[in-house]
């Protein structure tokens, strides 16, 4: 499976990517926007 951010669906190649457990389901998110899930949008 190729990374792809769940939260901003990039999936570019040179993007740097987390695997996370999100809602029960095991997912990526792109540092760009890890700050979104850690601090809420505003």
């Amino acid at each position: 499976m190729e990374p792809k951010c769940f939260v901003c669906s990039t999936d570019k190649k040179d993007a740097t990517y987390l695997k996370c457990i999100h809602e029960g389901k095991e997912k990526y998110v792109c540092v760009r926007c890890l700050p979104i899930l850690i601090h809420g949008a505003h």
